[in-house]
């Protein structure tokens, strides 16, 4: 288990980030595959981009000294 944990750590560092990732590409997916939402495909690297940016400063948020 320790050396499943360590890899983690290695890999993601954090479970907002983990998670934050996971969510955003399951919208990009969605905004690909759903045929109703065909109109937004254009906006899914931009979607994506901005969904990885927003859990990367939420993380660096999370983990500044003296905001806990």
């Amino acid at each position: 288990m320790k050396v499943i944990k360590a890899i983690y750590d290695f890999i993601v560092g954090d479970m907002i980030i983990l998670i934050g990732v996971i969510v955003t590409l399951v919208v990009v997916a969605l905004m690909t595959n759903i045929g109703a939402l065909a109109s937004v495909r254009i906006a899914a690297g931009v979607v994506l981009i901005i969904g990885v940016l927003v859990v990367l400063v939420a993380t660096l948020h999370h983990e500044l000294p003296g905001q806990r």
